[in-house]
């Protein structure tokens, strides 16, 4: 039963034709897990938490740093430093005393998946790898529960939902894992963007708990930013369900599936350090411009990623090349090229 504070907390939502009292009464006895408090997760918890699901959680090991809060609409420049999931804990709880979130700050695996998801009724995939939704849509086909999917490239967002009362699956739509090895670090992202498809995700819950409108199921969304276009794509269940048991989840390596695992171009700190003192080299920082710190170190270039093809006549092709970013995503492309 609803209090007489949530009647009034929700009453501009209790009067939409087929809400109601029971609607509402549906959502904050309903269970949502957000995997990831980024770019879409941000919107998709403070409009879930807003409109009153009853119980939240929020998967994510990462902690804020300054480049995310063009996009993190739940994090300030005081949150830097902090876990995302229990900073987005923190201030949506401040937001709605009235609901229980639980923050995990995990990175979800196979184990915390298989663990964590038979306690909530609908998954939201906030992600930003291939490798963790596979492993999202696999515990949710063994367990039942539709998924809540989007993605972001540059200025383009998709929306779908899958395993939705036995609906395609993400497996469906894409049965081998997509070829790409760029990330928003690469190629940026539209911070606006985050927010438009982050808020049609929470939207997609809210009609699955309430039992309103038409769901994104059996359908793909590719919307463009710069256009404000929307194209749909009709998604056909496979021929023959892919589903795991729990045994062949907990060994099934996913980062090897989507050829996460794979380069055969990294060196260690030890090695790198060898070369240094023993051979000679070349190192190109692909970094921007702005990008700190900077290596202080001779036969040295600096050539962002985005201008390595024109920079053949700079390089000895002789010697060995160290090719230098961030995390490493940019240097494998820029080692491959």
């Amino acid at each position: 039963m609803l209090s007489p504070k949530e009647k009034y907390r929700y009453d501009r939502q209790i009067k939409l034709n087929g809400i109601g009292l029971e609607g509402q009464e549906k959502i904050k006895n309903s269970s949502v897990l957000v995997i990831g408090a980024g770019g879409l997760g941000c919107p998709v918890l403070m409009y879930l938490a807003g409109a009153g699901v009853g119980k939240i959680g929020i998967v994510d090991a990462d902690t804020i740093n300054e480049t995310n809060l063009h996009r993190q609409v739940l994090f300030s420049v005081s949150d830097i430093g902090n876990n995302k999931a229990f900073a987005a804990r923190d201030l949506l709880t401040k937001k709605n005393p009235e609901i229980e979130i639980t923050a995990y700050p995990k990175m979800l695996d196979n184990k915390l998946a298989l663990e964590l998801f038979p306690e909530y009724t609908i998954i939201v995939d906030a992600t930003d790898n291939f490798s963790t939704r596979y492993l999202i849509n696999d515990v949710c086909i063994l367990n039942n529960k539709p998924f809540v999917f989007a993605s972001l490239f540059k200025t383009e967002g998709q929306l779908s939902v899958f395993n939705y009362k036995n609906g395609p699956t993400y497996r469906c739509l894409f049965p081998s894992p997509p070829v790409s090895s760029e990330s928003c670090e690469d190629v940026g992202v539209n911070g606006i963007l985050c927010g438009i498809i982050g808020t049609k995700q929470a939207n997609e819950v809210l009609k699955m708990i309430s039992g309103l409108g038409d769901v994104m199921s059996g359908k793909l969304e590719i919307y463009d930013s710069m256009t404000n276009h929307s194209t749909l794509i009709n998604i056909s269940s496979g021929s023959e369900l892919f589903r795991l048991t729990e045994e062949e989840i907990i060994n099934f390596d996913y980062q090897f599936f989507c050829g996460e695992h794979e380069n055969r171009f990294a060196l260690s700190l030890d090695e790198l350090k060898k070369i240094i003192l023993t051979d000679k080299f070349q190192i190109v920082d692909i970094r921007q411009d702005w990008e700190e710190p900077k290596l202080q170190l001779e036969s040295k270039f600096e050539i962002p990623l985005q201008q390595l093809e024109n920079a053949d006549k700079k390089l000895d092709p002789e010697i060995k090349t160290i090719v230098v970013c961030k995390y490493g995503n940019r240097s494998k492309i820029g080692a491959e090229f």
